[in-house]
This record gives C-alpha cells, sequence and structure tokens, in this order.
C-alpha cells in the first residue's frame, strides 16, 4: 500500500500556540502518524499571538494571492509556512489581515467579548484550507478537522468538492474537544456565509441554533467518523454526539496510545 496522506486541519498547535489542549492533540498525532510511514501536511490559522519572527514563518509565494468568498465579501488569503524541527513536520499557516492579525484568538483581549465575526473567520479558514490544499495539489486519503472551527470542511468536502480531483476519494475525521463558547451568531447571516455551490438550506439544518452545539452538529454530520479529544466533554455536548451512533468511535485509547487508536481509524477508512 503507498504511503496514506494525512491532512490535520486545526486552530492551534504546539509550539506556536497554545490555548487548550487541541494544541498538543494536533501536535503529538501527526508526528507519530509520519513516524508510521504516513505523509503529513498540517494547516492551522495564523492568529496574531503566532510571532512570524521567532517562529520563523514565511510567505509562500505560489500559494497567496487567492480570493476567498465569505457570503458577500471577498478576502485574501496569505499562505505562510515554518516547520517544527524536532519532527521535521511543516505548518501551513492560513493568513487574512482582517481576521488572523488580532493579538488574541477567540475573545477580545480587554472585554473578554466573543469576537461577532468568529463565524466569517471560521468560513474563511475553512474554505482557505481546501483551496490552498487544491494549489499544492496534494490529494490527502483522510482530512483529520480538529475543533468547532473546521466544521465546515467535512461539509465542503461532500458537496461543493464532492467531484474536485484533489478530494474526491477523501475521508474526514472530525474530533470534538471541551472547548465550548456560549455565544450564539445570527443564523441567517450564518447560513448566508456558510452557502456554496451544491448547498441548499435542508443540508444547514444543523446550524438552527447558530451556537457551538450547532457548529459540533454539521461537522459530525458530513464527516465519516467522530470522536472525543477531550476525557470530559459537556452534557449537551455530549448528547448532540449520541445522535450519530455507530459514526462516534467510542474505544479511543487514553494516553500515548491513543496514536494507535487513529492509525487504525485512518487505515480502515482509506481501504
Amino acid at each position: 500500500m503507498s504511503k496514506l496522506k494525512i491532512l490535520y486541519v486545526s486552530s492551534e498547535i504546539n509550539p506556536f500556540l497554545k490555548t487548550s489542549e487541541v494544541a498538543d492533540y494536533v501536535r503529538k498525532l501527526p508526528q507519530s502518524m509520519q513516524e508510521r510511514g504516513m505523509e503529513i501536511r498540517i494547516m492551522v490559522p495564523r492568529f496574531g499571538l503566532i510571532n512570524e519572527r521567532k517562529n520563523r514563518l514565511h510567505e509562500v509565494v505560489r500559494l497567496s494571492g487567492m480570493n476567498i468568498a465569505v457570503g458577500e465579501d471577498e478576502k485574501p488569503l496569505t499562505i505562510k509556512v515554518a516547520s517544527i524541527q524536532s519532527a521535521k513536520l511543516q505548518v501551513y499557516f492560513i493568513d487574512n489581515e482582517d481576521y488572523f492579525h488580532r493579538k488574541s484568538v477567540f475573545r477580545d483581549k480587554k472585554s473578554d467579548e466573543f469576537f461577532e465575526d468568529n463565524d466569517d473567520r471560521s468560513v474563511f479558514f475553512c474554505k482557505g484550507v481546501i483551496e490552498t490544499v487544491k494549489k499544492l495539489g496534494w490529494a490527502p486519503d483522510v482530512v483529520h478537522c480538529n475543533d468547532w472551527f473546521t466544521s465546515f470542511i467535512p461539509l465542503y468536502l461532500k458537496t461543493s468538492y464532492k467531484n474536485d480531483p484533489m478530494f474526491k476519494n477523501a475521508k474526514t475525521v472530525f474530533t470534538v474537544y471541551d472547548t465550548q463558547f456560549d455565544h450564539k451568531f445570527d443564523h441567517d447571516e450564518l447560513t448566508k456565509k456558510v452557502k456554496m455551490l451544491d448547498i441548499d438550506d435542508s443540508m444547514l439544518q444543523d446550524l438552527s441554533t447558530a451556537d457551538y452545539n450547532s457548529f459540533i452538529k454539521i461537522g459530525s454530520e458530513y464527516a465519516d467518523k467522530v470522536t472525543k479529544g477531550s476525557q470530559s466533554i459537556n452534557d449537551s455536548v455530549a448528547e448532540v454526539l449520541s445522535g450519530y451512533g455507530e459514526k462516534v468511535a467510542e474505544d479511543i485509547q487514553e494516553g500515548d496510545e491513543y496514536a494507535e487508536s487513529y492509525y487504525d481509524i485512518y487505515t480502515g477508512l482509506a481501504e
């Protein structure tokens, strides 16, 4: 069997940024899979807390320059790259000045208010990841989406990009963490921003409450496999996941053994 190609998508990764356990999870898992002979790519947002100079980020000109539609707006996409040298892993950073140059991640540093445009930022990031992979010309076997910020990728790959040569055979894994927020978005505006070709209102019913659970629902609905990245999941989120039956992997091993569980998931999906 040829090398499996795994794309990891996340809101954060150590050592560039850590605000939650997601950063450690996504740091360890790709290295473990690379050591097992898999080919790895990692994509995260270039949040303003990431020091470009210290982390030696540099722009990849051939991948930059696209415009990404978010509702009626179009925003320019810049791609940067850096390495985790100890692991020989490359990380691609999705960047846009309006969305990611703030000195905080999802909440205003002074008021602690949840950013009203976090939905825009998520849509931009998810679309930006997919378009960047297309430009790379690298067809992943599995796209592993981590946390709510990545939840539109499984939807897009099952609809607008289902016949794209880069993704027509790709399977998706969506991992849920204990990272819930209380904010509610405007439902009508959210669905307008998320929509693309081949996506109608019936496909977006999971977004009806326009809150954290909506993101978890849409990611879980369209992913091929759903996993839990946190030992403890909020009761309301656990109830959401209970609706997806056998799609939710309940046998992820704890501690350092979780990599073995994911190896089995990836190889099973790619068969």
